[in-house]
């Protein structure tokens, strides 16, 4: 709980926020999937601005001592809202490979069901691996969100090391929460 005992707080609001960014999100890159449409531009930049409010709510919640069990449940629960339905309709939109998507997902899965099966005996605060993986999968996202091919004809391979970066993190942060979690 936070300090004055309540979890509705500034922290919590804006993590709650990126959960209701993720829906618009989807909705504007559906509607236009056309690179240099408006629609498409402005999908980018809901992605990046709820994207770029994680470390945010995190900050002003140590700053301002409104720490909760409740928002260290909804912070990773909000990542993987923004950023499983931008894999997937990505995927769907055939910007990235289904293969990269499973992968990615099914650490995200595997590591939320343990958070949820053991939450009544202790609650799981992401790693320094866990958020250094959720902005290098940000950061992937968004560069094959941004249609720069249009001025920077090797866009795509930059858009291809991006994610295989953030899949390997992902992937090595996923072995090193279970390994971590076998240990207590």
């Amino acid at each position: 709980m936070a300090a004055d005992g309540s979890t509705v707080n500034i922290p919590n609001s804006i993590t709650l926020a990126r959960i209701a960014l993720a829906p618009l999100f989807v909705y504007l890159l559906l509607i236009s999937p056309d690179p240099n449409s408006w629609q498409h531009w402005l999908a980018t930049f809901v992605f990046v601005f709820a994207i770029s409010t994680d470390g945010i709510d995190g900050a002003v919640a140590r700053r301002t001592g409104k720490v909760t069990n409740l928002g260290k449940i909804l912070d990773p629960i909000a990542d993987k809202a923004l950023l499983g339905s931008a894999l997937l309709t990505l995927s769907f939109l055939g910007e990235i490979d289904w293969w990269i998507t499973i992968l990615i997902l099914a650490r995200e899965v595997a590591v939320t069901l343990y958070r949820v099966i053991v939450v009544k005996n202790k609650v799981i605060a992401a790693s320094a691996s866990g958020k250094l993986k959720t902005i290098l999968q940000g950061v992937a996202i968004g560069a094959v969100l941004a249609p720069f091919e249009i001025w920077v004809p090797i866009w795509s391979f930059v858009e291809e090391g991006l994610l295989f970066v953030a899949l390997a993190s992902t992937l090595i942060s996923g072995i090193q929460f279970f390994l971590s979690a076998t240990k207590k």
